[in-house]
């Protein structure tokens, strides 16, 4: 018997996991975040996952955190702000050598979960697979990506990979997974803050080219100080072929604030000049970014940690 996959986070990423899992016939239990969302979900009869236009129900267990039963294996799935609390209002279902799949935007939660949870395994993953929630317990999947997964203090892959192929889960496992979630924090800090401060779609970043070029700079600088050359090798170039790639898309900065929710601005910007400012770097236009970011997110009433 396969090992239950729990699922905590009903957003977009986590309820795409959660279908496709149990799309192979993997067992899946989604973990809600009170009874109110619980008989929410059940009157919905299952998670709805919608393919090249063809919608298809599965029928996942929902239940809460003080629901009975040992968690083995759980994929974090939600946002990088609510991943301490909530993985510790699990805490006392976890078995001792727990498997903990950490998929939070940015850097600074994964350590933490980790620190907290020193005897179980905590597994780093970073993802470019798109996907959008169309309506409570409808998930829409936008774009085919990938997943890199790992885990710095043991590189040995886990058996459980097996699941992921049987899922059509795109993913590898990566013995160098910090450089692969640095890279992916300095390509979100030169998109999205500008997405959300020139209100505009991805593709319109390149009206804003000296800005981006200025800001790549002062990240590669950045990786470097922080022990990540390969990082920030083509950091420029990268961030160009992403803006072109996703042109007609929104970034998930600009559609938590466009829908009024909290930000991840500390696990992004916030990360990453705390980290300049430990290095003693400094980087202006990065610092001015975030004070710019701040002050919009404070103009609309938004929290700006």
């Amino acid at each position: 018997m396969s090992t239950t996959w729990h699922v905590l986070g009903a957003g977009s990423l986590g309820t795409l996991w959660a279908a496709r899992l149990a799309r192979a016939g993997l067992p899946v239990r989604l973990i809600l975040r009170d009874h109110g969302r619980l008989a929410s979900y059940q009157t919905a009869n299952g998670l709805t996952l919608v393919e090249q236009g063809l919608a298809h129900t599965y029928p996942v267990v929902g239940e809460t955190s003080d629901s009975p039963g040992q968690i083995h294996r759980l994929l974090v799935a939600c946002k990088a702000y609510d991943a301490q609390e909530a993985v510790a209002q699990l805490e006392h279902r976890l078995v001792p050598d727990a498997e903990l799949i950490l998929l939070q935007n940015g850097l600074g939660s994964q350590d933490a979960v980790a620190a907290q949870l020193p005897q179980a395994r905590c597994i780093f993953a970073s993802s470019t697979e798109g996907a959008f929630r169309e309506s409570d317990w409808r998930v829409v999947f936008a774009g085919h990506g990938y997943t890199w997964l790992g885990d710095a203090r043991h590189p040995t892959p886990p058996l459980w990979l097996d699941d992921l192929q049987a899922a059509g889960i795109p993913h590898e496992w990566s013995t160098d997974i910090l450089t692969r979630l640095w890279r992916k924090l300095a390509l979100n800090c030169a998109i999205n803050p500008l997405t959300v401060l020139y209100q505009c779609r991805n593709g319109e970043l390149q009206d804003h080219q000296c800005e981006v070029a200025t800001l790549c700079a002062e990240l590669a600088d950045l990786l470097e100080c922080c022990g990540q050359p390969a990082a920030a090798e083509d950091l420029q170039s990268e961030v160009e072929r992403v803006i072109q790639a996703t042109a007609a898309n929104y970034s998930s900065m600009y559609q938590d604030v466009a829908g009024a929710r909290r930000t991840e601005i500390s696990y992004l910007l916030g990360y990453a000049c705390q980290a300049a400012a430990r290095h003693q770097l400094s980087l202006p236009h990065l610092q001015q970014l975030q004070a710019r970011l701040v002050r919009q997110l404070s103009a609309r009433g938004l929290p700006s940690d």
